[in-house]
């Protein structure tokens, strides 16, 4: 390109100049895109809008810095004329978006959620007014009479409004109850008010009636089991929009509920028939709550908590879920509790007998027999710690008032129980139960005739209970009942073994009378089938039974008739004793003459 002149740009410079002043009328105007032009007066729209802009500008940045967004030593840049165009016209945007889109606006505008502090159990339970309790259950009292149901349900609402402010987490009781001993969870709730609170309750709890105590009781040990059932159901899977019972209430419920079978105990007996029977209140998930419920009607009545121990759970280790370690371990923590209480064992045996009811039963000795003594092949970790437990439960099972008719009908009971256990061949449990059948005999003269009507059916129990007698002799025949009924069975079980053996032969007996028809032969007979039977006439597998039987028995009859001739020698010789004092001396009052009548008059009559 050719170099221009200083002439040449001169005028071009010049006509741009003109062209200039050609569409810019005056310096006061503005001209539009359309080519119209603005006067003077319009322009200073716009910088009144400029100037209120920068203002809201500056109180913005105020507000920041008095909130303290912005340190000191950050800049807040300045926005020129086009970056504050392109945020306001974000502004309307988003002004626009709300309006189309009200969900995004809720989500952007919803606070976030505050949370709540945690109260605990403890906490909760700080706060109950023991005055305020008091007046609530008065008012209750006074607007219910007569309604003791609904008085019950206010109750419990007094203790969930008290409560509900602790969430499920700070009261896992499933967690708990699965996972901690039987003594730590034998005060929870009731271990976390006040004394006077409890007291307040109790004794508000005493003059409600039974039937309505037992209505209450199945309600709430319904909604513990409901709460029980929801947390199963939300362990085993993810939740699929329903929603978990919130256990707030489920401390209320436990409280109410460990008050009332504190203080009226008996309620649980009553309500064992409905346990029993309704399948949702069997199972092994559901053993450690009631186990927990015993323990709270044993705080109330010792006595209480080991009929339902014997009666409720203990015939659970005869069922399927006997082999199971954690039952057996929660039916002997439950029983151990029991016995640990202080003056334990003089509760007990003073409450044997309860309302006509045994708290050891004969059905409940039994089991605890078996579990006692097993084979040896069957012992267990469980097994020593039943033995520590078993003296005092079995005093309690044999305990009561000798002579009267109901001891006389149980000790025939537990007669039956013991020779059944006898004859199972386990030697353990062949000592125990021979001694407790010694027992039987010792309580009940009637025992011996049913002594004798079992005796060959059960000829391995007979012999162990021979052998024990034999042997501790000295020590137990001062406690039979009657030696003159020992005597006579024995006699009976010398005599069966021959009949056993008549009725078993009976067609060769017939032959051998049609030829033999003279007494003496039938006499000598009679004497024949007794010795005949120990060798062929019983059954083969018992014949050492028997033969062992009838050792004992001649053994134990020869010490009653030595024993009977030695005090007839020592009558004897008192009396000749007696003359030849009289003879000697001539005064015959310094002779205690009533003392010898007694004597002779205790001789037994055999």
């Amino acid at each position: 390109m050719a170099q221009q002149g200083p002439e040449e740009s001169h005028l071009r410079q010049k006509q741009r100049k003109n062209q200039t002043n050609k569409t810019t009328p005056n310096s006061s105007g503005l001209l539009l895109p359309n080519g119209s032009g603005i006067g003077a007066d319009k322009n200073s729209v716009f910088k009144g809008l400029e100037k209120h802009a920068e203002e809201r500008r500056r109180k913005l940045e105020a507000q920041r810095a008095a909130t303290g967004i912005y340190d000191d030593a950050d800049e807040v840049p300045l926005r020129s004329k086009k970056n504050r165009g392109e945020d306001d016209e974000d502004d309307y945007a988003s002004s626009d978006a709300k309006e189309n889109n009200p969900a995004e606006a809720n989500k952007k505008d919803k606070p976030k959620k505050v949370k709540k502090p945690k109260v605990t159990v403890a906490e909760a339970a700080a706060k109950i007014d023991a005055n305020d309790l008091v007046a609530f259950l008065s008012s209750v009292s006074e607007s219910y009479e007569g309604q003791q149901d609904i008085q019950l349900m206010r109750f419990a609402d007094y203790f969930g409004r008290a409560f509900s402010a602790v969430s499920a987490s700070q009261f896992p009781w499933l967690k708990l109850f699965r996972e901690s001993a039987v003594a730590k969870i034998a005060d929870v709730p009731v271990s976390y008010i006040s004394e006077s609170v409890y007291k307040t309750s109790v004794d508000w709890i005493s003059h409600r009636s039974y039937e309505a105590l037992g209505t209450f009781v199945l309600w709430s040990l319904d909604g513990i089991l409901a709460d029980l059932a929801t947390q199963q159901l939300g362990s085993k899977g993810p939740k699929k929009g329903g929603q978990q019972a919130s256990s707030k209430s489920q401390v209320a419920i436990f409280l109410v509920l460990a008050i009332v079978l504190r203080r009226k105990p008996d309620v649980l007996i009553n309500l064992l028939p409905k346990l029993r029977e309704n399948s949702k209140y069997q199972g092994q998930d559901k053993l450690p709550l009631l186990v927990w419920m015993i323990v709270q009607a044993g705080q109330g009545d010792l006595a209480v908590g080991l009929y339902l121990w014997a009666h409720h759970i203990l015939p659970i280790l005869g069922g399927k879920s006997g082999s199971n370690p954690q039952s057996r371990d929660l039916v002997l923590q439950l029983v151990e509790r029991i016995m640990a209480a202080p003056k334990a064992r003089s509760i007990l045996l003073n409450s044997a007998v309860r309302k006509g009811e045994r708290l050891m039963p004969p059905a409940a000795l039994d089991l605890l027999l078996h579990v006692t003594f097993p084979a040896s092949s069957a012992r267990v970790k469980a097994t020593e710690r039943f033995e520590a437990v078993y003296p005092v439960l079995k005093e309690v099972a044999l305990a009561g008032s000798p002579g009267s008719k109901a001891m006389k009908q149980v000790s025939q009971q537990i007669q039956i129980v013991a020779v059944k256990a006898a004859g199972e061949g386990i030697p353990a449990l062949s000592e125990e139960a021979a001694s407790i059948f010694i027992w039987c005999l010792t309580q009940n003269p009637d025992c011996y005739k049913q002594w004798d009507k079992i005796y060959v059916d059960n000829i391995e129990a007979s012999v162990a209970t021979l052998r024990k007698l034999s042997e501790e002799w000295k020590r137990l025949s001062s406690k039979q009942s009657s030696l003159q009924a020992l005597g006579e069975t024995l006699k009976s079980f010398r005599q069966k073994v021959g009949s056993t053996f008549i009725v078993r032969n009976f067609v060769m007996i017939c032959w051998y009378l049609s030829h033999f028809k003279c007494v003496e032969n039938c006499i000598a007979f009679e004497l024949l089938t007794n010795a005949k039977a120990l060798s062929d006439g019983v059954d083969v597998a018992h014949q050492d039974y028997f033969r062992d039987a009838d050792k004992y028995c001649k053994a134990i009859l020869g010490r009653l008739s030595s024993g009977h001739g030695c005090l007839k020698i020592v009558a004897f010789t008192i009396v000749v004793l007696a003359v030849g004092a009289a003879v000697v001396s001539p005064s015959l009052d310094a002779w205690d003459w009533n003392s010898l009548s007694v004597l002779f008059n205790t001789q037994p009559s055999f």
